[in-house]
C-alpha cells in the first residue's frame, strides 16, 4: 500500500493530470501522448480492470462490456454475442441488464474484467483486480479439483487422505512415494490419476537389472538416409513424460534410482553431452513395500529427499473392505473421463504459487523444522534422544508449497496453521533420521513428529523464538 501502483494506472488512464517522467509501454512513452494519441493507444493496445472508474453509471452491465467493441467498430449484434460469453466467463450471467451501481464492488471489478476480455488487448492494466478473482479462482478450481475427487473414488475406495495427498503434490509440482504392504492398491491410484489428467503417462517397473539408460533413454547408431553416413541418435526413455509411475522403486540398484535424481530435481535430463528438458508438467509417483527386505534397496537419503511427500498408505476400513469385494467381484467395471487438460494443470499449479502466506506462518515452519535437529541449540528431549539428523531446508520449502495447495483444494485463497500441521507428517516423516535408542523405545518418526507439533509455539512467544 502507498508505493504509487494506483497512481500509476491513474496516469495512464488520465484519471489525474500527467506528472513529470517517462512511463514507457512496448516503447510509447504515454505521458508524452495528447489526449487523441493516448485514446487511439488505449482503443488499440490496453484495457483497464479498475473498482469504480471506467464503468459509465447509465449504462447497463452489457453496455459497458461491449463499450470497447463499440469503439473498435462492431455491430450491435457481435458486441452483444461477445460481451454475454465474457460475462458468463467472470460469473455475472443474469446481471447483464443491471446498472453498475446495483451492483457490490467486487462485482463491478468483474465487469471491468469482462470489457477488458472481450476487447482482446495486448496490455490490461488490472488495480486491486484480484479481490474480484479470487471467487472466480476458487470456486473453479474447487470444482476441477472436486471432479477429480470423484473420478478418483469410481475405481478407489476410501484413502480419501492418500488421494488428497497425491492431488496436493501434484499441485505443488511435487513429487510422492507411496509406502504401504500388497494389495492396497498403490499402482491402482496413480494409474487412475493418469486417467484423469491428460497428460503423457509411462510406467517403470524397477527390476534388480534396469539400468539407467532403461529409465532416461541410450543413443543408438543411425544410418543417416540422406549422407549414407552414420552417427549417434539420442533415443529418449519413458522419463520423457509428463507423469512417471516408478513402481516398487526399492527393488532396483542405486546407480539406477539415481538415474531419477536429475530430472525430479532439475527438470531435465543429461545425455550424450547434451541437456533435454522435460515438458512440463513433469512428476514422479513412485511406490514401495516397506516389509519384504530380501532383494531389495533402501533409497538413499538423498533421493528421499527428492520426494515432496512420504505417503503412508494403511489397510482399509471393515466397511470399506466390504465395499472392495462388492464392486471388485460385481463384474460391472467404471469408466474413468479425463477431468483436467494439461493446460488447466499448469494454471492450477500457477494459482497455488500465489496464495498469500502470512509471515508468522513463515517463523512457524522455520521453528517446527529447526526442531527436528539434534544440534546444542535444541532443548527439546524427544529430539535429543532419538533423532540423528534432522530435516534440511527442503522440508520448510515443501511445507509451504503444500499448504498452499491444501489451502487451494479446500476452497481458500490464503494459508492456515491447520494446512501445515494437516502436512507435516508426509512432508518430514522421511527427511529424518532415529537412532538405536528410538526404534528399541519403539518410537517412529510419527510419533516424534506429533510431539514436535505438541511443543512449538503457535502464538505470540513464536516471535522470541525466531
Amino acid at each position: 500500500s502507498g508505493s504509487g501502483k494506483s497512481t500509476l494506472i491513474r496516469h495512464l488512464n488520465r484519471l489525474i493530470d500527467p506528472t513529470d517522467g517517462d512511463i514507457l509501454i512496448e516503447g510509447t512513452n504515454v505521458m508524452s501522448l495528447n489526449n487523441e494519441q493516448l485514446i487511439d493507444f488505449r482503443r488499440h493496445k490496453m484495457s483497464m480492470v479498475f473498482q469504480r472508474f471506467g464503468l459509465f453509471p447509465h449504462k447497463t452491465v452489457i453496455q459497458n462490456v461491449g463499450y470497447g467493441l463499440e469503439m473498435q467498430g462492431k455491430t450491435e449484434e457481435e458486441r452483444n454475442k461477445i460481451s454475454m460469453e465474457k460475462i458468463e466467463s467472470v460469473g455475472l450471467n443474469g446481471f447483464e441488464n443491471q446498472y453498475p451501481n446495483q451492483l457490490s464492488g467486487g462485482m463491478q471489478q468483474r465487469v471491468g474484467l469482462a470489457r477488458a476480455l472481450a476487447t482482446n488487448t495486448d496490455i490490461m492494466l488490472m488495480d486491486e483486480a484480484f479481490s474480484a478473482l479470487d471467487p472466480l479462482i476458487r470456486s473453479d478450481m474447487q470444482k476441477q479439483l472436486l471432479d477429480l475427487q470423484s473420478e478418483l473414488k469410481k475405481t478407489i475406495v476410501g484413502m480419501d487422505n492418500v488421494i488428497d495427498e497425491t492431488i496436493i503434490a501434484i499441485l505443488s509440482k511435487g513429487h510422492a512415494l507411496l509406502e504401504g504392504v500388497p494389495g492396497l492398491a498403490k499402482t491402482l491410484l496413480v494409474s487412475s490419476i493418469a486417467d484423469c489428467l491428460s497428460l503423457s503417462f509411462k510406467r517403470i517397473q524397477f527390476t534388480p537389472d534396469l539400468m539407467p539408460s532403461d529409465i532416461t533413454g541410450s543413443e543408438l547408431l543411425q544410418d543417416d538416409p540422406v549422407s549414407g553416413q552414420r552417427k549417434f541418435q539420442f533415443s529418449k526413455g519413458p522419463i520423457f513424460a509428463n507423469m512417471i509411475l516408478a513402481d516398487e522403486i526399492n527393488r532396483t540398484p542405486p546407480k539406477t534410482q539415481a538415474a531419477l535424481l536429475e530430472a525430479m530435481q532439475e527438470k531435465k535430463v543429461s545425455a550424450g553431452g547434451d541437456d533435454y528438458v522435460l515438458d512440463p508438467p513433469f512428476f514422479v509417483l513412485a511406490t514401495q513395500n516397506p516389509l519384504e527386505q530380501e532383494g531389495t534397496y533402501a533409497l538413499p537419503e538423498a533421493q528421499l529427499d527428492r520426494f515432496m511427500f512420504k505417503i503412508h498408505v494403511d489397510y482399509p476400513s471393515f466397511d470399506e473392505e466390504i465395499e472392495i469385494m462388492e464392486s471388485v467381484t460385481s463384474g460391472v467395471t467404471n469408466a474413468m473421463k479425463s477431468v483436467l487438460k494439461k493446460a488447466e494443470i499448469i494454471a492450477l499449479q500457477d494459482v497455488v504459487s500465489r496464495i498469500h502466506v502470512t509471515p508468522h506462518l513463515f517463523q512457524y515452519v522455520a521453528t517446527l523444522v529447526r526442531n527436528t535437529r539434534p544440534d546444542g541449540d535444541n532443548s527439546i528431549d524427544v529430539v535429543k534422544n532419538y533423532v540423528s539428523w534432522g530435516c534440511g531446508p527442503r522440508a520448510c520449502l515443501n511445507l509451504i508449497t503444500g499448504a498452499k495447495a491444501r489451502a487451494a483444494l479446500h476452497g481458500n485463497m490464503n494459508v492456515s496453521l491447520d494446512d501445515i500441521k494437516a502436512l507435516a507428517k508426509p512432508v518430514l516423516r522421511h527427511r529424518m533420521g532415529l537412532n538405536f535408542l528410538a526404534q528399541s523405545d519403539g518410537e517412529t518418526t510419527d510419533s516424534v513428529i506429533e510431539q514436535l507439533l505438541e511443543v512449538t509455539p503457535e502464538g505470540e512467544e513464536l516471535h522470541g523464538a525466531a
